[in-house]
């Protein structure tokens, strides 16, 4: 375990602008999409792309089918091609769109043979792959994306049933010497046309309905994955709650009968010692085993408690009435409200500590701000705790290090913050390898239980901890652990 007061070590690089121009196009990729999103937004823009080319390649043609009509086809096959953008938002829409541009062709050649269509044995015609362009990227785009409502299948193959007749009617409008004559030899069918065009069709919607399947599963399997993981979690704070209840119950047991029974064998020496020196230290050990209770009270009741969202203070029950004797072993830590570790109250004064601090030689600067709200007392003993931990680690392992205890007083809790610098002196290994090490880590879980928040660990200068914690925590009524021996 590396030593609390040793700095970090900051690297710094040199600046120079392709490191900046990398650092920005890593930040644009993280901020702006997601790694899916970013993979989703590649695959539109080449189907996009490869949609715009095809109608380009078509409506630029020379010695294409289609007549040009002054830029008005190139315009009307650019369309569903630029639809193609919105495939994933509106995959009907784009088909039906797909589907009224092989409507048109198919209604204005019936109304008006040769409008649209170049005829006649004068032209050497490039024959057409398939139609229209974007048949297969509408196709796929109607299946694969189920975004429309969450509409049935059989609604969303609507479009691709209705392009079914399109193409078979459009190969009758379409001459037959139109496809036959190509540099003056025989080289397509309108028959083959319409066969690649169904084919694309069929195609590429049976391939957007395996994705949408395939991503149906996938969908299902992460949600399991999902809610197994969170049943887990919810058995793991289940087992992490009834192991906490057995340890209440062990120290119920175990711990708390005989710390009372010492205190009440300590009250009983004291009336009964014959002289003064003795009642005095029977008097000193009772009132340490008093105390000893109180805070084994406090770990009992943190075992036992169910952790609340937000504590209402509002909601307490009213408070009862108190015993005139303070010193009842039964009555520490539970006077007050019903249900409740003791009565808001103020927080513990840590003057006592610091001047503790100070007469071995550690200079300790204490400093409050706000007004201290009433606490319950759990809440006092575990800032007192946290400043208690923190100093004796500054004692240990900072010799000669200066050390500032700053405590911030709200009217919803206290955040206490422990820092000192960096040690003037070597320490001691011996006192420094002494002890658990386990003194942080049991007041993080402290801390957490109560729900606060804790952090502790080097800084620049020195070794840093800071606990926030709130000023009321609701605690189980006092009564018999369960599990526990009567």
């Amino acid at each position: 375990m590396p030593l609390p007061w040793r700095p970090r070590l900051v690297h710094a690089r040199r600046l120079t602008p392709a490191r900046i121009l990398a650092s920005a196009r890593d930040l644009a990729a993280r901020r702006l999409l997601p790694p899916g999103q970013r993979r989703d937004a590649a695959a539109d823009i080449v189907v996009v792309l490869s949609g715009a080319a095809l109608s380009a390649q078509l409506a630029a043609d020379s010695s294409a089918i289609l007549r040009p009509h002054g830029g008005a086809t190139a315009v009307a096959l650019a369309v569903p091609a630029l639809a193609l953008a919105f495939r994933r938002r509106a995959p009907m829409t784009v088909a039906w769109i797909t589907a009224a541009l092989a409507a048109l062709l198919l209604l204005t050649e019936l109304a008006a043979p040769g409008a649209l269509l170049r005829t006649g044995h004068r032209h050497d015609l490039s024959p057409l792959v398939w139609w229209p362009p974007t048949l297969p990227l509408a196709a796929y785009a109607t299946m694969a994306f189920p975004r429309d409502g969450g509409r049935p299948a059989w609604v969303r193959a609507l479009p691709v049933a209705a392009l079914v007749p399109l193409i078979g009617l459009t190969g009758k409008v379409i001459p037959a010497e139109a496809l036959r004559r190509v540099s003056e030899g025989e080289t397509d069918t309108i028959d083959a046309l319409v066969f690649r065009s169904l084919a694309l069709l069929i195609g590429g919607a049976l391939l957007g309905m395996y994705v949408a399947a395939r991503r149906g599963v996938l969908q299902g399997l992460t949600q399991r994955a999902e809610r197994a993981e969170r049943e887990r979690h919810l058995l793991a704070v289940q087992a992490r709650a009834e192991e906490r209840t057995r340890l209440a119950a062990e120290m119920h047991d175990v711990v708390a009968h005989r710390v009372t029974l010492m205190v009440l064998r300590a009250g009983a020496l004291r009336v009964r010692a014959p002289d003064e020196e003795t009642r005095a230290a029977a008097d000193e050990l009772r009132q340490d085993g008093c105390h000893a209770l109180e805070e084994l009270r406090d770990v009992i009741g943190l075992l036992r408690r169910t952790p609340e969202p937000v504590p209402d203070p509002v909601a307490a029950p009213p408070t009862a009435e108190v015993r005139d004797d303070p010193g009842t072993p039964d009555d520490q830590g539970t006077r007050g409200v019903p249900g409740v570790a003791g009565s808001p109250g103020p927080l513990p004064d840590l003057s006592a500590l610091v001047a503790e601090s100070a007469a071995v030689g550690v200079p300790v600067e204490l400093v409050e701000r706000g007004d201290p709200p009433p606490s319950s007392p759990a809440v006092g003993r575990t800032a007192y705790r946290v400043v208690q931990e923190a100093l004796t680690n500054a004692r240990k392992h900072a010799p000669g290090a200066a050390v500032q205890v700053e405590v911030r007083y709200r009217t919803d809790g206290v955040r206490v913050t422990v820092r000192n610098s960096a040690p003037v002196d070597e320490p001691d290994a011996a006192l420094a390898a002494s002890g658990s090490g386990t003194g942080l880590a049991g007041l993080r879980e402290r801390v957490e239980m109560m729900g606060g928040d804790f952090a502790a660990g080097p800084v620049q200068d020195g070794f840093r901890v800071e606990a926030s914690l709130p000023a009321y925590v609701r605690m189980p009524a006092p009564g018999p652990v369960p599990g526990a021996r009567p």
